[in-house]
């Protein structure tokens, strides 16, 4: 882009320039060499089209997941959370080594064992997280949560939630768990197991919220 001066008065497109005004100042700069129809069909951006659906895959996914959640995020005070966030589906959808380029997918990698140790360890802003010193387990009749004594809290909340990454919406179930120094606390079985699931616990401590996190079973 460059500035210009003349006695005429230049607007439009002159061969492969663009004049046009711009702050008050005459500018004038080459056309764009990007072409919709070649995106679309040219082999020579097929790279680029492969990319570009995975980065929007993933961006709606984290969406649906970060609304569901909203309740408790904005108490994260994050002001860079979707940016983390969005990074997070990314490395998630990165470990699904079955799909093929530019249709891989967010719950292919939830499911694998890194995958879930990312979720593990992502962190709510301020809010620590819970790694190692809170699991789940998982049965047919009941899924049970064990937390390390350390934690000094006297309630928890789990929040489950079913996501679909292919219609892009979220069914969720709270459940408040009042603690009484046991190790293992049964909480409700709501979704099918072969849906893709989260559990995000938040632990408090007279209403206030001391970590929040993802849990899930240890390897």
């Amino acid at each position: 882009m460059a500035t210009y001066e003349s006695l005429i008065k230049i607007k439009g497109a002159v061969g492969d320039l663009v004049f046009y005004t711009l702050n008050g100042k005459n500018v004038v700069r080459k056309k764009s060499g990007f072409n919709k129809t070649a995106f679309k069909k040219s082999p020579a951006y097929e790279k680029v089209r492969q990319n570009s659906s995975e980065f929007g895959h993933c961006s709606k996914v984290g969406k649906i997941i970060r609304q569901a959640l909203e309740p408790y995020i904005k108490k994260a005070e994050d002001p860079l959370l979707y940016q983390k966030f969005a990074k997070l589906m990314t490395e998630i959808k990165d470990l699904d080594l079955i799909s093929e380029r530019g249709k891989r997918n967010v719950a292919k990698g939830m499911i694998t064992k890194k995958g879930k140790l990312l979720l593990r360890k992502f962190q709510f802003g301020i809010k620590p997280n819970f790694e190692n010193r809170a699991s789940i387990s998982l049965d047919s009749a009941e899924n049970n949560l064990s937390i390390e004594n350390q934690l000094p809290c006297d309630e928890v909340v789990m929040l489950t939630i079913k996501v679909d990454c292919e219609n892009y919406t979220t069914e969720s179930f709270e459940e408040a768990i009042l603690l009484e120094h046991q190790k293992k606390i049964s909480f409700g079985k709501h979704f099918l197991e072969e849906d893709v699931i989260l559990y995000l616990m938040i632990a408090k401590k007279k209403e206030e919220i001391l970590n929040m996190g993802f849990v899930n079973e240890l390897d």
